[in-house]
């Protein structure tokens, strides 16, 4: 087995990581599939291909990443959630990872949120529907951001399967 096939399966197991860490939180997401593309053009051994699908596949990279920052913190603006609420969201959602595993993190994330937005708002309907309207744009924007990391992965393995029938 020969280096670049080492680094393309690196590469491929990296970017896998990314994807689902653009669901789960607490993996690397879509900066682990920019880094994976950028080893795989260097040392993948696809030439030029290689730096093509790195183009390709940091479009659609970049555009997840802007796209799930836009659209959840439109949203979140919208509702005049402040950003102390989703913090607080974030920590509880880490303590709650450890505390139940697998459903902790999402749970102690909307737990955390609703804490949070009933002491702002001192209403517990009013943050209830706040908090779902955060959930929601936050849901929305993972989404985008999962799904355009999937496309970057199938651009690397477009690549990949290019490289190897022109090789």
């Amino acid at each position: 087995m020969n280096a670049e096939i080492v680094v393309t399966i690196l590469c491929g197991l990296a970017i896998a990581v990314g994807v689902a860490g653009t669901i789960i939180p607490v993996l690397p997401g879509s900066i682990l599939i920019g880094a994976s593309l950028l080893a795989w053009a260097i040392w993948g051994g696809a030439g030029q291909l290689g730096w093509v699908i790195f183009a390709v596949g940091m479009v659609f990279v970049v555009a997840g990443m802007a796209a799930s920052a836009v659209l959840t913190g439109r949203k979140l603006k919208e509702h005049g959630i402040p950003n102390r609420s989703v913090l607080i969201g974030v920590v509880l959602g880490v303590v709650g990872m450890f505390v139940i595993p697998v459903v902790g993190l999402f749970l102690g994330f909307a737990v955390g949120l609703l804490l949070s937005e009933v002491l702002r708002t001192r209403n517990f309907p009013a943050a209830l529907k706040s908090s779902g309207a955060a959930l929601k744009a936050t849901g929305i924007g993972i989404l985008v951001e999962f799904g355009l990391a999937c496309a970057a992965a199938s651009t690397w393995i477009i690549g990949v399967w290019l490289s190897a029938v022109n090789g």
